[in-house]
């Protein structure tokens, strides 16, 4: 039977205690730097958000690199959106700028200890050519470069059935941008070049190298047009073990190592999205598609938002889906002494195929300067029994009715 109590004084509290606990680091590490108001700029952004799940046999979460979120572990959860940021900027010599983001939202342990999402040095080559070295912004979507603000958009959360293909936001290495403009359209291309390791829930470390990215962006008048590619070496170590048993059966245990492993193995990601908004309303989607052979296999997403603005209120409809593409097993090997390697593989398949359907309907209100409040009730259709884009998973779990979510959040910028 699904959970549908809660004591209010409690959860405020336990609310109000995370999020000091989550501004506090923040402020004091820009507090211990060494802040000129003549030559650093700083700026900030947060979101103090609620949400509940009627699903106790699982979460959702803010994306694959959270513990925990509504449902399961918690049936009014803080956790899923809260997360606050403060943003340094300097343009220390000519033609040089240093950017410092830090952000603290839960991460995979579940604590909101504050990391850096930016950290580099731009040299401004030309007018229109721009060089930046350290951890970048990895620009796979459309939002990409303001996926954490929750002010800069009118839904609750960037939509998950495309933004959790690609978890990661950041890698460090080299990232260069180009824009031109051409009477009314200006064009903005992005090349990045980096690496990234990861720690996930439950153990798992996922190390991203050669992550080459292209992603361009062009607008004119009320148009905005996306797309963008890229590739990466990917490689979850932890199940190493699992295919090298795998190995050990000859040919055909090889065959399917190399066909299932996550080890050095290529992701491919495109993706397009397309927004128009003359102001009194407003239409936005993206698609997106990621393929690998491995484990995980190929999903593909999209999403549709419209909405209208009448004075201070902007309500809005989401039509999302995400769905994977092949079989939710794997025979695997005949041999009885492979079977507990068998069932392994197909439970990490099941796992990673994620089909569901998503209606949203929310409003935003924005009530005072740079401060935006947002509610939103979400209907998550899972098909074939799958998770969709819950996890933390239980084993009562069947996936096999509608999920509904409601959110509540309060954004700022400052």
């Amino acid at each position: 039977m699904k959970r549908c109590t809660v004591r209010k004084n409690t959860a405020m509290n336990r609310f109000s205690n995370m999020f000091r606990a989550m501004l506090l680091p923040v402020v004091a590490l820009v507090a211990s730097g060494n802040v000129g108001a003549s030559s650093w700029s700083i700026d900030g952004f947060g979101t103090l958000g609620v949400v509940h799940s009627d699903e106790d046999q699982a979460d959702f979460t803010s994306g694959l690199l959270a513990d925990e979120g509504a449902g399961y572990s918690d049936q009014w959860s803080a956790k899923v959106d809260s997360k606050v940021g403060l943003q340094l900027s300097s343009n220390f010599a000519s033609k040089f700028r240093a950017v410092l983001q830090v952000v603290s939202e839960q991460g995979y342990d579940g604590s909101f200890d504050p990391k850096v999402e930016w950290a580099n040095v731009s040299y401004e080559l030309t007018p229109e050519l721009t060089i930046r070295v350290g951890r970048t912004i990895l620009p796979s979507f459309m939002t990409s470069e303001y996926r954490k603000v929750g002010y800069a958009t009118a839904t609750v959360r960037p939509e998950p059935e495309v933004y959790n293909l690609v978890p990661i936001t950041n890698s460090d290495g080299v990232g260069i941008t180009y824009q031109k403009r051409f009477d009314e359209i200006t064009n903005f291309l992005h090349v990045s070049y980096g690496q990234k390791s990861t720690n996930l829930p439950d153990g798992f470390a996922m190390d991203a190298k050669n992550a080459l990215t292209f992603a361009n962006t062009l607008e004119w008048r009320d148009t905005t047009l996306f797309a963008g590619y890229s590739q990466t070496d990917l490689t979850v170590e932890v199940l190493n073990p699992v295919f090298d048993g795998f190995r050990a059966f000859g040919p055909d245990g090889e065959f399917i190592a190399d066909q299932f492993d996550l080890n050095d193995t290529t992701v491919r990601v495109i993706s397009f999205g397309g927004r128009y908004d003359p102001g009194d309303w407003f239409v936005s989607g993206e698609w997106a598609n990621n393929k690998s052979q491995s484990f995980v296999g190929e999903h593909q997403g999209w999403y549709v938002t419209g909405g209208v603005r009448v004075n201070a209120f902007t309500p809005y409809l989401t039509v999302a889906d995400m769905r994977a593409k092949g079989d939710l097993s794997h025979p695997g090997l005949p041999n009885p002494q492979a079977e507990p390697l068998n069932e392994i593989l197909n439970q990490l398949l099941s796992q990673n195929t994620s089909d569901q359907s998503r209606v949203a309907i929310g409003v935003r209100w924005d009530f005072a300067p740079s401060v935006a409040f947002k509610a939103q009730y979400d209907r998550i259709d899972l098909r074939r029994g799958t998770r969709g884009v819950l996890s933390n998973t239980q084993p009562g779990f069947e996936g096999d009715e509608p999920v509904s979510l409601f959110s509540a959040t309060v954004d700022f910028v400052f």
